[in-house]
């Protein structure tokens, strides 16, 4: 029954904009969080339709004691769900009885009003599969515990087909069945059909494999930093951004990752332990509050912000909530404030070199506007680097060199929506007669250029990147 009662209280939470729905699941104390995160989702996915039934039934004006979205509930569970099975039904089993026959009846009766026979075909048209529902099963590689090849070798005992890499993003659109391909750009990405589920395959369980959007292993791997370097993981949890760096570091060196939230940050202590990662060191403080002037933090050169934001190019917040991509004009200005400052703050320690900026949003208020404001205020100390000139799409040209920006969406790049901007600390001409033939990283400079793209050129040599 504690299932049902938190389904209702999730979406009470989402009706009322306290939150995602996945945000408010796992802030749940609901054990099994993949069984209510589904049956959310499906009574969401039927609303209009189990309100037309509810309503049609008089089930609410009948059992007055019964509240709004736990009927909903009660009902997607009884008519469309796996049903009542033993006493998962608990005291509103009996009650749910007592009006059975006319639920369905009413279920049928609107089935033959809108001459459709299936569940499925009641959905309306604007709660069909779109875009977002078609973005891929990516999946991470995690290099700490496993490589590449056994992953491959692992799926293709299991009866899956390996494709090869893929060619273009049609290679990815057209995947289907228990067919797999490697992802185009990225190492070590996997791709599988949309909803795909490896919750409970054995590698993922194991930290083998960890799921995550391809837009989201952009921030890591276009930061690249290299084996021995200390690195700044500014807002950290849920922890897979974190997981990504500590692979590219090969366990080595430092990650000081901050978050605020003392249960997200145990939940991300879990999935690092779990991914094998050795060199990161969390804590539960405000990135703002930290002294860029701290002896801990000298020798960090790569900072990875990553900050709150309002979700709206998250696939899944799109899916479960609509309008949940038009944030308040109120709230995207407290959200940009907050960018703005971590943003600005971050640019303020001494030894930083190399700065992902990234959001999973897609407003130009929260992205662009926040990497504008911090380069005028830096202006001449960082510069805006241009990455992955193959990417399809880029930043909105709302400033000069904002096409260096990486914008990402289910229709261009069939991932989440997701920005990411890349700056560099502006390297400051050596003085004549004092030329060490090294850059300010400290590298030979032959290496920065071998690669034929100055800084970024060895950073996405460094990444295993191709244009």
């Amino acid at each position: 029954m504690a299932l049902y009662a938190t389904a209702a209280s999730v979406l009470a939470g989402v009706e009322s904009r306290r939150g995602s729905i996945k945000g408010l699941v796992y802030a749940s104390s609901f054990q099994n969080v993949k069984q209510l995160y589904a049956l959310v989702c499906e009574t969401q996915r039927y609303s209009s339709v189990l309100d037309a039934v509810i309503t049609s039934a008089g089930l609410l004006r009948a059992e007055k004691k019964l509240r709004p979205h736990l009927a909903k509930v009660l009902v997607y569970e009884l008519l469309l769900g796996k049903g009542f099975k033993g006493g998962s039904g608990g005291r509103w089993k009996p009650l749910l009885d007592r009006h059975q026959a006319r639920l369905k009846a009413e279920l049928a009766r609107l089935k033959v009003h809108r001459g459709v026979s299936k569940n499925e075909d009641l959905l309306q048209v604007e709660s069909k599969p779109g875009p977002a529902s078609q973005v891929p099963r990516f999946v991470r590689v995690n290099t700490l515990k496993t490589c590449c090849d056994d992953a491959v070798d692992y799926f293709k005992r299991q009866g899956f087909s390996y494709q090869g890499r893929a060619s273009s993003l049609e290679d990815l659109r057209a995947l289907k069945g228990k067919c797999f391909l490697l992802d185009p750009l990225l190492p070590e990405l996997l791709v599988f059909p949309a909803q795909t589920d490896l919750h409970d395959h054995p590698l993922y369980q194991a930290g083998h494999l960890i799921l995550q959007d391809k837009a989201s292993c952009l921030p890591a791997v276009l930061l690249a930093p290299p084996p021995g370097s200390h690195v700044i993981d500014a807002c950290a949890a849920p922890g897979n951004k974190t997981s990504h760096l500590a692979a590219l570091l090969k366990n080595q060196g430092k990650i000081f990752a901050f978050d605020l939230d003392a249960g997200r940050l145990a939940s991300m202590a879990t999935l690092l332990a779990r991914a094998g990662v050795s060199c990161c060191e969390l804590a539960e403080e405000d990135f703002l509050a930290i002294s860029p002037s701290d002896q801990r933090y000298r020798q960090v050169q790569y900072i990875l912000l990553d900050p709150s934001c309002s979700g709206s190019g998250m696939a899944t917040r799109r899916l479960e909530e609509p309008g949940a991509g038009t944030p308040s004009k109120a709230r995207l200005q407290a959200l940009a404030g907050f960018q703005r400052r971590a943003l600005c703050h971050a640019l303020t320690f001494p030894s930083l070199q190399r700065l992902v900026y990234s959001t999973c949003s897609l407003c130009q208020e929260e992205n662009e506007d926040v990497v504008r404001d911090a380069l005028q205020q830096n202006s001449g100390t960082f510069r805006l680097v241009p990455v992955l000139p193959s990417w399809p799409h880029r930043g909105l040209g709302t400033f000069p060199g904002a096409e260096r920006c990486l914008r990402a969406s289910p229709e261009t790049t069939l991932t989440g929506g997701f920005f990411v901007a890349v700056l560099e600390r502006v390297e400051v001409p050596s003085l004549p007669g004092r030329s060490t033939g090294t850059s300010t990283r400290g590298r030979p400079a032959e290496e920065e250029t071998a690669q034929s793209g100055g800084p970024w050129g060895a950073a996405r040599h460094r990444a295993g990147l191709q244009s």
